[in-house]
């Protein structure tokens, strides 16, 4: 009897490690993502010969929390949030953002320096820009949006020169990752355009 409860024990447990073994064998790796910059500037916003070259600060950029994290967030139904389990962010989204952000710009404009908040000691700068992000998600197969608060400051950051609510939807061309992370630097995208845009209006 006691031999007999002790091969099914030995029977279970080893069932259970084998369990174990091959589920995490079967596990999917991650999936690593970063939003991408341009390219090259639209027609309309190539650098012209003659047009004056600038030094830009960027910073600071503030996301949401919900978003301040590895795991892809998208949208459900209704107010549900989706996280992914293997597809996550390859660095922190704020930091992936500021720096397409900035060569975007350098891309769009003339720019001598673009350097990230906080500044350290004590360099020129033309133009400060600061920004609030309210929103940069999105539904796989569906659409995503960013939406976002920016304001120009002066060189010396005591006079706001522009300010701004802008808001971008992009389409995702499929239902994975890839195309939602795609379609997100797409807004990015057009969003350093009209920031560039703007930059250019003010006096020099």
């Amino acid at each position: 009897m006691k031999n007999r409860l002790f091969r099914v024990l030995a029977f279970l447990t080893l069932g259970a490690l084998l369990t174990i073994h091959f589920g995490c064998a079967s596990s999917p790796s991650p999936r690593f993502y970063q939003l991408s910059s341009l390219d090259t500037p639209p027609p309309r916003m190539k650098p012209s010969a003659d047009e004056r070259c600038i030094s830009i600060g960027i910073g600071p950029v503030n996301i949401p929390d919900y978003l301040d994290q590895t795991k892809i967030v998208t949208l459900g139904e209704g107010n549900e949030l989706t996280l992914a389990e293997f597809d996550r962010w390859a660095e922190r989204l704020k930091d992936n953002l500021v720096r397409v952000l900035a060569k975007n710009l350098s891309t769009l404009l003339c720019t001598k320096t673009i350097v990230f908040f906080p500044w350290r000691g004590v360099i020129p700068i033309d133009y400060r820009i600061e920004m609030q992000v309210l929103r940069l998600d999105g539904s796989l197969g569906g659409n995503v949006s960013l939406e976002a608060w920016w304001m120009v400051f002066s060189g010396d950051g005591k006079r706001m020169v522009f300010s701004k609510k802008s808001t971008f939807t992009e389409a995702v061309a499929g239902k994975d990752y890839n195309s939602l992370v795609s379609a997100q630097s797409r807004t990015v995208g057009l969003l350093s355009s009209e920031i560039a845009e703007a930059i250019q209006t003010l006096p020099k």
